[in-house]
């Protein structure tokens, strides 16, 4: 069993790897890891190019769902993206909070933070900026954000529940986020839990759905609402790479199941001891 810190250095050093690949090959695998396929050539992202601030550079095909769409972001609206990678969220929020509003990305790997300021240089964004951070520890002071997004990251996070006390913490009262992630509905085959390499590619990261949304409550947020849900398909050309026949036939068989979910929650303000809390 790898620690924490152990996971922590495979994802960074495997999405410094990812900041240079092709978006074509970031697509065809899980979230970006080397466990690429023939079969599909998309096997988690979501099309942005229908979005408002979309920008070809900033997207690099990791996502698995489509934040940003689902936000409710106003103008002025000082929004976080966590685990910002190019930029790609990002921009999207901006064109939504305006030039008015401001955006901050976070990502703990210095190539995409590199590649995102590169990014939002050439597009001369004054109210856009990148920090390198760990998310379980933001560098972002406390009660600043209306809204926090992110694609497909918190799954690569070994301490989920210390992300959400931090998105609590830096949402204002009032605020409320939008998150695409992965999650399980049963257990996956070990040899799957155990790959660092499907760690790094959001899938073995994953915990249980159930479990997911247990952790938003017990962080104090309130209008907990799945926004979308899909089914994620992994082909078989990736997964005969650690299971046999037999195995693989019984994952198919199974009840397990990978899903992309859009989760959407508030911070709000705390009313007891009034009449609102009847």
């Amino acid at each position: 069993m790898k620690t924490d810190e152990q996971l922590k250095d495979i994802v960074k050093q495997k999405y410094s790897a990812i900041a240079l690949q092709d978006k074509e090959i970031n697509q065809s695998s899980c979230c970006g890891s080397g466990s690429c396929s023939t079969e599909v050539t998309t096997i988690m992202s979501d099309d942005y190019g229908q979005l408002a601030g979309y920008n070809p550079d900033a997207d690099l095909g990791l996502g698995c769902g489509l934040p940003t769409q689902f936000a409710k972001i106003k103008k002025g609206n000082t929004v976080i993206d966590l685990g910002s990678g190019a930029g790609n969220d990002c921009f999207v929020a901006r064109a939504e909070a305006g030039e008015d509003g401001r955006v901050i990305g976070i990502d703990f790997t210095p190539a995409m933070i590199e590649k995102a300021k590169a990014n939002a240089a050439k597009l001369g964004f004054q109210n856009v900026e990148f920090r390198q951070g760990d998310i379980e520890q933001m560098p972002i002071s406390a009660n600043i954000a209306d809204v926090v997004v992110s694609n497909c990251v918190l799954n690569l996070v070994p301490n989920k529940d210390g992300v959400f006390k931090e998105i609590f913490r830096v949402l204002k009262t009032g605020g409320h986020f939008s998150i695409s992630d992965i999650v399980l509905v049963g257990e996956l085959p070990e040899a799957l839990q155990k790959d660092a390499e499907l760690y790094a590619g959001c899938v073995s990261g994953a915990i249980q759905k159930e479990e997911y949304l247990n952790l938003i409550k017990t962080n104090g947020f309130s209008n907990i609402i799945i926004q979308k849900e899909k089914a994620i398909t992994l082909p078989d050309d990736i997964l005969n790479q650690y299971l046999n026949e037999e195995q693989l036939a019984e994952f198919r068989a199974g009840a397990t199941g990978i899903f992309s979910i859009t989760v959407y929650a508030e911070k709000i303000k705390s009313c007891c001891g009034t009449d609102c809390c009847n």
